[in-house]
């Protein structure tokens, strides 16, 4: 199972590019299982993500005191049988500081 994840720093009030971009694994085929995994390092993150149409619209994720990847499944915001396509995965910061955020996408 493919599997990419990385760190980011999404500063105050603002919205990340799409993590996605130049991956691997940033257009998958039609049927592929996507699991999007993700925590903030503190409360005020939020993430959408896009597979044709909004899966993940704004929404809340977990966050953890010290900064970590996601643990599975304790961390996981949705999964999914893809219909095909880019997937656009993004991050807000709804804060008045940076926050660290932990993502991972995996594909079965």
């Amino acid at each position: 199972m493919p599997t990419m994840q990385d760190t980011l720093s999404v500063a105050a009030n603002a919205v990340s590019a799409n993590v996605l971009a130049g991956q691997l694994y940033e257009f998958v085929p039609a049927g592929a299982r996507v699991t999007l995994s993700a925590l903030g390092a503190a409360t005020g993150m939020r993430t959408t993500l896009i597979n044709g149409v909004p899966v993940v619209n704004d929404q809340a994720i977990a966050f953890v005191a010290a900064s970590q990847f996601p643990i599975i499944p304790d961390h996981i915001v949705t999964q999914f049988q893809a219909p095909g396509g880019r997937l656009v995965l993004t991050f807000r910061n709804t804060t008045a500081g940076a926050i660290v955020t932990g993502w991972r996408i995996d594909l079965g």
